[in-house]
């Protein structure tokens, strides 16, 4: 039985296909398209997953949509006519996309899939939740889905168990941790719905001076969990900004301006806002348990994507294991919408063994053969050097060992926002000018980012504090005080971006100015190629540890395709690029001039 998820027309439009209950593929549209946050309906994404199962769409059994698109404008309608007149600018800008497209899904998915069999939409906090419960290895579990907003839901609780999943409790719009986040992410100069993660990133240079004004003038926030937001300080509900005046006049000045100067204040705004995230998604937490009693929590939604909340619940929280999924925005609800179809909807048994997750490590993107690689290179020219199984790992280890940045491209494609392996920029966590380095000459980013370390599973502990393996890259824990370095009084009075350059500890490349790190831990059975590379780092120069950031430049999706890869090697200071088993030097390159810009298409035959 195949069934097709979808998610569309928010942000991160996806593709998935469940086979029998089996994870075949899944994509977002954005890595296709080559546009950031795509949220067209994914014609790509879903052209790939059928042809991973060689089907077309009149073959499907069913077709899942993420939410309910009329729900969701039953929401938008009673929010501009609660809030009339304001907001009629915001309200003419968006109808004529829902009249004319969002309304008709259930139409566009028939037409364009040649379909005539069922359409399932499973509420947008269900999809959600499935994607957290369904795919986890617990045979029981209490889940958490926390969001900007859904139909009318921006939080919910619940238990999954077996085959089914049941929603306990739900915060409704507008309402919404997301959307506070979100509001910060706008006033600290980033943009919606694509920055947030930079302003976690800049939150540890910062205090939380303001922590206790968030709390106590924007959230009326219970023990419970529960809050409400004072919607005094907020625009979102009918216009075209996050916030408005009030907030402003509150935080005594206006929001940054992007790309204008990050000062000390706007890190401090971040480090409260992360303050307040955590302690909220902390008391979420211990709340669910009391009412559930589970020993196991399942994270699903944008801000699931928040790992240093996430490791906040993992060491101070009272469940034992927790599982996040990879892909816990609404590109993950497409996985998700196809999963509740197969097991809620129509009661499929689930077998789970309590060790195992069934994401097949999120590797469930593209692949392209050597033989295909060789095509493209060799029809474009392109200097290049071929080796063996044998040979790559330990050449790889030598680049790295040497100081070199490497495009890493290999196999499967990673599903959700996180590079873990197959399309990563690779680098020497022990140096401690490579975090500069990428971020200014090869990601070309803010230079505050921090990196995230790759390391051996076996060895996590002698690096990280961790409670549990973290292979999706989604948990912060602390570099082990063994290998951290006391900094001097002066070193410790430092402010701000004064901080960055300090080496911390022995891979300062990945430490933050916290001496926290987002780790990935790797095990040979899930990505065997990429983990031999590190195993023979390790050996050959006692280091288990490199830097992984996503294989991109600042505004561009993740790489895809060989020509993808090829193109951002290209116009970056990368050194090396591993095509499969081809390695491209930077310096045999021709530059990539005008006439070979967008080089020959890439055959995906």
């Amino acid at each position: 039985m195949k069934i097709l998820g979808i998610s569309a027309f928010y942000h991160d439009s996806a593709a998935a296909l469940v086979i029998d209950g089996e994870i075949i593929a899944a994509a977002q549209e954005e890595r296709f398209t080559r546009i950031k946050h795509d949220f067209a309906y994914p014609e790509n994404a879903i052209a790939y997953c059928l042809g991973e199962a060689k089907c077309q769409g009149r073959d499907l059994d069913f077709v899942a949509f993420y939410d309910k698109p009329f729900l969701k404008f039953k929401r938008i309608l009673e929010t501009y006519l609660a809030f009339a007149p304001a907001g009629v600018f915001s309200f003419i800008k968006a109808m004529p996309l829902w009249l004319k497209q969002k309304l008709w899904i259930k139409e566009q998915i028939r037409q364009e899939l040649d379909f005539c069999g069922k359409i399932i939409f499973p509420a947008h906090h269900e999809s959600h939740a499935a994607a957290a419960f369904f795919p986890s290895p617990f045979k029981e579990a209490a889940f958490i889905t926390l969001d900007g907003v859904g139909e009318y839901t921006t939080t919910s609780y619940g238990l999954g168990r077996g085959n089914g999943i049941k929603i306990l409790e739900e915060i409704h719009f507008p309402h919404s941790l997301g959307l506070l986040y979100s509001a910060f992410t706008y006033y600290t100069g980033f943009k919606v719905n694509s920055g947030e993660y930079k302003m976690m990133g800049l939150a540890p240079y910062g205090r939380p001076v303001y922590k206790v004004l968030i709390l106590s003038e924007l959230l009326d926030f219970k023990k419970d969990g529960s809050f409400r937001l004072n919607m005094k300080y907020f625009n979102y509900c009918t216009g075209l900004k996050m916030i408005n005046r009030n907030f402003e006049e509150l935080f005594k000045g206006p929001a940054r301006r992007p790309e204008s100067k990050i000062t000390q204040r706007d890190m401090d705004i971040a480090s409260s806002a992360q303050a307040a995230t955590e302690e909220v998604m902390l008391c979420i937490a211990r709340y669910v348990h009391a009412k559930t009693d589970m020993k196991n929590l399942c994270l699903a939604g944008g801000v699931a994507l928040n790992c240093v909340g996430n490791g906040r619940i993992l060491n101070d929280g009272p469940f034992e294991n927790i599982w996040i999924q990879p892909a816990a925005s609404d590109a993950g609800s497409a996985l998700g919408a196809a999963l509740f179809t197969w097991h809620q909807y129509l009661g499929n048994k689930r077998e789970a063994d309590e060790k195992c997750d069934f994401q097949k490590a999120s590797l469930l993107g593209p692949e392209f053969t050597n033989g295909q690689i060789k095509d493209f290179l060799e029809k474009n020219a392109i200097p290049h050097v071929w080796l063996t199984d044998e040979e790559l790992p330990d050449k790889a280890a030598d680049l790295l060992n040497d100081q070199s940045v490497i495009g890493w491209f290999q196999g499967k494609m990673e599903f959700g926002p996180r590079a873990l392996g197959n399309r990563s920029i690779l680098g020497d966590a022990r140096s401690a000018q490579m975090q500069e380095t990428i971020n200014l000459k090869i990601k070309f980013r803010e230079s505050f980012r921090p990196f995230a370390p790759t390391v051996l599973a076996e060895l996590a502990p002698d690096y990280f504090e961790l409670k549990q393996e973290s292979p999706y890259m989604l948990l912060v824990a602390q570099v082990n005080r063994r290998i951290c370095r006391e900094l001097t009084k002066d070193e410790g009075n430092l402010d701000g971006l004064d901080r960055l350059q300090l080496v911390r500890s022995s891979v300062p490349a990945i430490t933050h100015v916290d001496y926290s790190a987002r780790v990935q831990t790797i095990k040979e059975k899930d990505n065997p190629r990429y983990y031999k590379m590190l195993k023979r780092f390790y050996e050959k120069y006692g280091c288990a540890v490199v830097i992984n950031t996503s294989f991109n430049v600042r505004g561009e999706p993740i790489v895809c395709t060989p020509q993808d890869a090829y193109r951002c090697f290209m116009r970056t200071n990368m050194d090396y690029l591993m095509l499969g088993n081809f390695l491209l030097e930077k310096k045999e390159q021709k530059p990539l001039g005008k006439e070979k810009a967008w080089l020959r298409e890439f055959d995906w035959d």
